[in-house]
């Protein structure tokens, strides 16, 4: 099949090229390549390559900066899906487009998980920017998917893990303060960048939820990580009161992956196990790059 990879060069875009690149006919376009805001700059690379499926890995994901740097964040996350939406309908294939859990408000108890078909709330203009886009995908494209997932990880880029290493070996005995009641599932990249390998040849269409399977909290998570890395800390916990920040951010981010376990499509390990692996892989690639930060 012919793909193009919108966002390709950003920690979610450059594993799934590195995966589907060995199977299929591949174009990957990073921002600067392809301002997916740019209507006619969408509707020109489409109309060149005319792909079977264009995979959208391209947001504004700083959070924080979302809620004052609107104009910028609603170009990328909702008027730029539905310029790749309406290009798409356009020339025929199908979009597979990535969202986020933040499109809930978050109040569901830790011992729930957010389904599909439950109802969204934003809490931030991140997330109300992302729902945005998520509407105008299935508003003008008739072929589409929508992937919701959470709490993303990888080799490629900055995240919250590749932090908690820096801080750690900056100095293991300064007191790091991590935030212990919000919960959700640590998502490494590389296995959501498989699962997407895997729709490929469905034909699943709607809103489905991609996550690692159980769930943590960030402080849960940051332990666990650090000591599969056998790198030493001092991680307390705290309150989301107590480490305040602008967007309002869900206390419950967990989401449960129903379709894709109905379609019995799902590729998806514990947020456990995948963090052991990433680990095994990546570990003196890992402290390297930190150490040089």
């Amino acid at each position: 099949m012919k793909v193009i990879i919108t966002g390709g060069h950003g920690q979610l875009g450059s594993d799934v090229y590195s995966v589907l690149e060995r199977e299929h006919d591949v174009f990957s376009y990073g921002s600067k390549e392809l301002d997916i805001g740019d209507r006619k700059k969408v509707d020109s690379i489409i109309s060149r390559h005319q792909p079977d499926i264009l995979i959208n890995c391209a947001a504004y994901t700083a959070v924080d900066n979302c809620e004052t740097e609107k104009k910028p964040a609603w170009r990328v996350n909702a008027d730029g899906p539905a310029n790749l939406a309406l290009a798409m309908e356009a020339y025929g294939g199908r979009i597979i487009h990535i969202s986020t859990d933040y499109v809930f408000n978050g109040n569901k108890p830790s011992t729930e998980s957010y389904k599909e078909n439950d109802p969204v709330e934003p809490l931030s203009e991140y997330g109300k920017s992302k729902l945005a886009g998520e509407q105008a995908i299935a508003e003008y494209c008739s072929n589409h998917l929508i992937l919701r997932t959470a709490w993303l990880y990888g080799w490629h880029g900055k995240n919250f893990l590749k932090t908690m290493l820096r801080l750690a070996l900056a100095d293991s005995t300064r007191e790091l303060k991590v935030v212990d009641d919000q919960y959700g599932s640590l998502t490494w990249t590389a296995t959501l960048a498989r699962q997407i390998q895997t729709i490929l040849s469905s034909d699943l269409q709607g809103i489905v939820h991609a996550t690692a399977e159980g769930a943590c909290t960030w402080y849960q998570g940051a332990c666990y990580f650090l000591d599969a890395m056998e790198i030493p800390y001092n991680i307390s916990p705290c309150s989301t009161s107590e480490y305040p920040t602008p967007a309002h951010r869900p206390s419950n981010s967990i989401l449960a992956n129903n379709r894709l376990e109905q379609a019995d499509l799902s590729v998806f390990n514990s947020w456990q196990e995948d963090i052991t692996r990433f680990v095994e892989l990546h570990k003196y690639e890992l402290i390297e790059e930190a150490m040089q930060v």
